[in-house]
């Protein structure tokens, strides 16, 4: 961790607050943060995260949900600027309801989809763009 990088109370990696609003998180503190819906119920947790690199952005946030202790997982490419931080609760929040997330197109962890693909990509937008 450099100097500008503080642990947080939320037991994040949190910038200095150099500047109103600005928080940036390192990957290996989102990794295994839990993700709720707005009716407060847990859907998963966050188990990768997916880099553009050409953009120099977070594409996807890759969620696990439904197994018992890591057993059994689906797991779900959720675009990144569908997650709200909660700073509060050391969580991201995600505004689709249990029963949507069962229908999501997902996948299994030995059987990645290509997320570079363009109608894959498309279709993963589409679900989570209200």
């Amino acid at each position: 961790m450099n100097d500008a990088m503080m642990p947080s109370k939320s037991g994040h990696a949190a910038a200095d607050d150099m500047q109103a609003g600005v928080t940036l998180l390192s990957a290996s503190t989102i990794t295994g943060d839990n993700v709720c819906n707005m009716q407060d119920e847990e859907l998963g947790k966050i188990q990768d995260l997916m880099l553009d690199v050409a953009e120099g952005r977070i594409r996807y946030a890759v969620l696990a949900s439904g197994g018992f202790l890591g057993m059994g997982d689906r797991l779900f490419a959720i675009p990144w600027k569908a997650l709200k931080h909660d700073k509060v609760n050391n969580r991201f929040m995600l505004d689709v309801d249990v029963e949507r997330l069962k229908n999501a197109p997902g996948f299994e962890k030995h059987q990645w989809p290509n997320m570079a693909d363009a109608t894959w990509s498309s279709t993963i937008e589409s679900f989570y763009t209200r």
